[in-house]
């Protein structure tokens, strides 16, 4: 019987030292005496099981157990919508299969896009992937340079390589590289929203150092802004030169140019348009 009492009270000061059963740690947590609590009705048949078993004895370590009990937060509602911490968006957009590029094409950002392709892919290789690109590309929106273009062409790849086909949507900006990603959704499934703006450039070089060294660099940005224009020209159906000539100087296209351009296949200018509505939005209503 002491064995008993200590091992109930060693098991039960565990449980209250955890902060996800400690009632401070969750300020919408039902009352402990509250009958609308699933954890009341059993702590109440252990209390009188125990209680039957073993005498009063065990009447306070009973009353920390209905304490801990009390701890456990069920779910609120007001007015049919649920009381609680706001959803963890990024995790919730991953589980519908939706990549969002929203910044500059820095390396942080392409380590995380290429992840999530990758995580996507080994999760279903036939449901699609939605991207949705709001990106100034591998500069600023001043023009000023922040990433390479060598971050783009391995999502790129990356695309290419995953077996579910991916579905890109242009919003707010699509300049350079990000116009470039734009290109390379599965062909039919390319879209945009009727305000965005996509354009078209070439890569930059801000070479500093000894002049065999900014020869160097030239020749390698020469070798981005073809492999640039390759992918673009292949994206768009349209030939190299013409391509090539076109991202030689700024080239901004509004939604309905770059359907004619061959960049994308659609404007989505009503909601039906839109892609089908994520399970986690409807969950959320």
């Amino acid at each position: 019987m002491v064995s008993f009492k200590k091992s109930l009270t060693i098991l039960l000061t565990v449980v209250s030292s955890s902060s996800a059963f400690s009632p401070s740690s969750r300020p919408n947590a039902v009352k402990p005496n509250n009958p609308s609590n699933p954890a009341f009705k059993k702590v109440e048949a252990a209390r009188a099981k125990v209680e039957s078993m073993f005498g009063s004895d065990y009447k306070n370590t009973l009353e920390q157990m209905n304490m801990v009990a009390g701890g456990a937060q069920a779910e609120e509602y007001y007015e049919g919508v649920r009381i609680g911490p706001p959803p963890d968006l990024p995790s919730l957009l991953l589980h519908n299969r939706i990549v969002y590029i929203g910044m500059p094409l820095v390396p942080a950002v392409t380590e995380l896009i290429i992840a999530e392709l990758l995580y996507l892919n080994y999760e279903s290789t036939t449901e699609p992937i939605t991207m949705y690109i709001n990106s100034s590309g591998t500069t600023t929106a001043t023009g000023q340079q922040v990433g390479f273009e060598t971050e783009a062409f391995a999502i790129a790849d990356v695309m290419k390589y995953v077996r579910p086909p991916v579905h890109t949507v242009a919003l707010g900006q699509a300049f350079g590289a990000a116009a470039m990603l734009l290109s390379q959704g599965k062909r039919g499934k390319r879209s945009s929203l009727p305000n965005a703006t996509i354009m078209l450039n070439q890569p930059r070089s801000q070479s500093q150092g000894q002049a065999s060294d900014i020869a160097i660099k030239a020749r390698e940005v020469v070798n981005n802004r073809k492999t640039m224009c390759q992918l673009i020209a292949s994206g768009c159906q349209k030939p190299l030169d013409v391509v090539t000539k076109d991202c030689q100087r700024v080239k901004y296209l509004q939604p309905h140019e770059a359907v004619e351009y061959g960049l994308i296949d659609r404007v989505l200018m009503s909601e039906s348009s839109l892609p089908i509505k994520p399970s986690f939005i409807e969950q959320l209503n």
